[in-house]
């Protein structure tokens, strides 16, 4: 999930303000129930939308107030570590299902799976509760969050110049496949205008889940102890993008070192055709690009399958939280199939709801919606999800090496070497 906000130095504010006394404290007699909710939501129309059904349910449900509490994504998970060991966390929370299983682990989350109301259980798929689901210290398993929105991988790309390029365009039900789409990337790129652009500043999310296109899933676990792996299947994508880069030179060097959104300039000006990306990134094409300007948006490339890995956002309740029910019944409100469709519209993101992802207002041609939509059949847990110091092999060793490999500094087998041994001995510290 992207992590970026402008509030975020409020958000610290504001976050500890709001939570500094712990969510749910006992009502006096007579008085409602109070539940704190901590959101990070933060593009306009997904506050507003969040902001919109707090207050629907505020006025329906007198004897059980929730107080919205804005939070950033920049330090969400600090912020909740110095909660939840001084007994001040929200009573529910927002984060994405990453974040979940260390919280989980050290029992700062409720178990919620015989909390959870029929209706919403079965309105989202199995799939979506497997981002989760994780182990919950007593040899079973639990339900650490309700998911409700998720991103994919789609191509955005320039219609004037796709259509010039007289290639088959693909749809959700026949994708290109990577050598479809590498060939298509050639044929766009001339006259100083390449056929696709990679931001590699982060690299590691975008190339893990598509690497679930031909089965790689980069980590493999014997005997309760994980350990990185790299072989045949993990390479494809790496080295399909690296052959864009630097054999055909069909991809954009410029964009290479760039963030996500930073290539989109670029994009309007026709440098480059195709802009491989999660979903989300439609809203600032459809607010930003000039009025001439024309795109589609097109789904992701399949190897073997199109699988791709989905990590949700979530909404979790702290064990700690002294009306766990009540926080339940909001959140059942909260998200419901209509409401999940007002989210995933003001987050320009896939709904889990069943419900919601039939919502005409997410299945529309208009800015890609019907392709976006589509897209999450192919979503399913991302293996990285369970692994214990993932993050820390993230930032330490895949981060740099796939950048260095993307850089064309090292070879694919140097890359394979460093994040195998490197990233083993991260993860060593984790199964001790």
């Amino acid at each position: 999930m992207r992590i970026t906000s402008a509030l975020a130095v409020a958000a610290v504010l504001t976050l500890a303000a709001a939570c500094g006394g712990g969510g749910g404290e006992s009502p006096a007699p007579g008085e409602p129930v109070t539940i704190d909710f901590l959101s990070l939501a933060w593009q306009k129309e997904s506050v507003a939308a969040n902001k919109q059904l707090v207050d629907e349910w505020n006025k329906a449900n007198p004897d059980i107030q929730v107080t919205y509490v804005q939070g950033s994504w920049d330090n969400v998970n600090d912020q909740l570590v110095t909660q939840f060991s001084g007994g001040t966390a929200p009573d529910v929370i927002h984060n994405d299902s990453p974040a979940l299983s260390g919280f989980a682990s050290d029992g700062y989350l409720l178990d919620l799976k015989d909390k959870l109301p029929a209706e919403l259980k079965s309105d989202i798929p199995q799939p979506a509760w497997d981002t989760v689901t994780f182990d919950d210290g007593q040899g079973g398993q639990g339900v650490y969050g309700v998911p409700f929105l998720q991103e994919s991988q789609v191509i955005i790309a320039n219609k004037k110049l796709l259509d010039a390029a007289d290639v088959r365009v693909p749809t959700p039900d026949n994708p290109w496949t990577w050598d479809e789409f590498s060939a298509a990337a050639r044929k766009m790129t001339k006259g100083g205008t390449y056929g696709v652009a990679w931001p590699m500043k982060s690299p590691v999310n975008k190339t893990l889940n598509l690497a679930l296109n031909f089965g790689g899933t980069f980590f493999q676990t014997t005997d309760g102890k994980t350990t990185v792996k790299v072989g045949a299947e993990e390479r494809e994508v790496l080295q399909r993008i690296h052959d864009q880069l630097h054999k055909d030179k069909s991809a954009d060097p410029a964009a290479l070192g760039q963030g996500t959104a930073d290539p989109l300039p670029a994009f309007y000006q026709g440098k480059f055709a195709m802009l491989p990306t999660g979903v989300y990134l439609r809203q600032q094409v459809a607010e930003q690009a000039p009025d001439d300007f024309e795109w589609v948006t097109l789904p992701a490339p399949k190897g073997t399958s199109a699988s791709q890995g989905a990590v949700s956002q979530t909404l979790s309740i702290a064990q700690d939280s002294k009306h766990p029910d009540e926080a339940m019944k909001f959140i059942a409100f909260f998200l419901n199939g209509a409401n999940q469709a007002k989210l995933a519209k003001g987050d320009w993101l896939l709904p889990t709801s069943q419900q919601a992802a039939a919502d005409p207002a997410i299945t529309t041609k208009e800015n890609g919606w019907d392709v976006a939509t589509a897209s999450a059949k192919d979503l399913v847990v991302a293996p990285f999800l369970k692994v214990n110091g993932f993050d820390e092999w993230k930032t330490k060793v895949a981060t740099p090496v796939l950048q260095e490999y993307f850089a064309n500094k090292i070879s694919l087998d140097d890359a394979a070497k460093r994040l195998v041994e490197d990233g083993n001995k991260v993860l060593e510290r984790y199964y001790r």
